[in-house]
């Protein structure tokens, strides 16, 4: 009878602290220094559900070993709803297939929480090149001899991968020269070194400056950032490559925090402040999926992303 007593007992106290969650800050962690597109996410929602939540949301930065850190720190926490981990897809569907070691499963030692945003990945060129459009892109790289070089943020990243899409697509070669992150990819078409990249909109005002020259977007629907270029797949049928951002805390957390959370970030990206804040700060779209989408998305790039990966031998730099 005492061991009963004692089961009821801590099944009322768990579920009073269920109930009252949260009861304290909820730290997010980010995988990035202050100023890119997922510390931008996460203050602007964070900021939004702590008025929903009752308390505060603490932005912890925490850019090392390209979000591995980050996130192994959040999959090792207490499932209780207080730790979080707002995260790039490439940490969680990429990461894994281009480190020969990872410190965590990013499948099975996290808990997908809800959808964020989304960002579209724009295909520019060296203002200099004759091509205009993107299908005169398409057939001058065709011809190049030699190919002709692309940028990237890095071996494994996915503007690489974007591109060795489209170059499998559209049957054109290209040497990819990987550069230490997005903007100096950026700075090396700007200048010549390279002819092309895929990039995310952050590029908009070197777009908008004609330092580069944006052809298309990868995304499945036209930029609201740049509504006038086509997608690539209104070339090629079926050809969509997007970012997206979502927010994930350890394994084994209750049902009822995981709604409670979930709810309430939905709330705020479905708000019209939010959205503005979101796309005036970073041109990021909001991605509200059900749970069973969202883990089907996660699932469908890891899945992408591992054969891509494994045919073109990409390891971490």
């Amino acid at each position: 009878m005492k061991k009963i007593a004692l089961l009821v007992f801590l099944a009322v106290v768990t579920g009073t602290a269920l109930a009252q969650f949260p009861t304290r800050p909820i730290h997010i962690l980010v995988t990035i220094p202050p100023g890119g597109a997922p510390d931008i996410v996460a203050r602007v929602v964070g900021e939004k559900i702590s008025h929903a939540l009752g308390q505060p949301v603490v932005i912890d930065n925490k850019p090392a070993a390209n979000g591995n850190a980050a996130a192994q720190e959040a999959a090792r926490a207490a499932p209780d709803g207080y730790t979080l981990l707002l995260a790039a897809d490439s940490l969680i569907v990429i990461n894994p297939h281009v480190y020969s070691s990872m410190p965590i499963d990013t499948l099975k030692d996290l808990t997908p929480i809800s959808s964020l945003v989304s960002n579209q990945f724009v295909l520019s060129i060296n203002p200099k090149l004759p091509p205009k459009t993107f299908p005169e892109f398409i057939e001058y790289a065709k011809k190049a001899n030699p190919p002709l070089a692309y940028a990237s943020g890095g071996n494994g990243s996915q503007h690489q991968l974007t591109m060795e899409m489209l170059k499998e697509r559209a049957g054109f070669d290209m040497v990819h020269v990987p550069y230490k992150g997005g903007a100096p990819a950026t700075a090396a078409t700007m200048s010549g070194e390279v002819a092309a990249l895929f990039s995310g909109t952050s590029s908009a005002p070197q777009i908008k400056a004609g330092r580069i020259r944006a052809l298309a977007v990868a995304g499945p629907k036209r930029s609201p950032t740049f509504p006038d270029l086509p997608t690539i797949g209104e070339f090629y049928p079926g050809f969509e490559n997007s970012i997206w951002l979502g927010l994930f805390g350890p394994a084994n957390m209750p049902e009822e925090v995981v709604t409670r959370l979930r709810t309430e970030v939905q709330k705020a990206l479905a708000a019209e402040d939010v959205k503005s804040s979101l796309m005036g700060k970073g041109s990021l779209e909001t991605l509200i999926l059900p749970p069973e989408d969202f883990e089907k998305l996660i699932r469908r790039d890891y899945d992408k992303y591992g054969k891509l990966i494994k045919k073109l031998g990409i390891k971490a730099d």
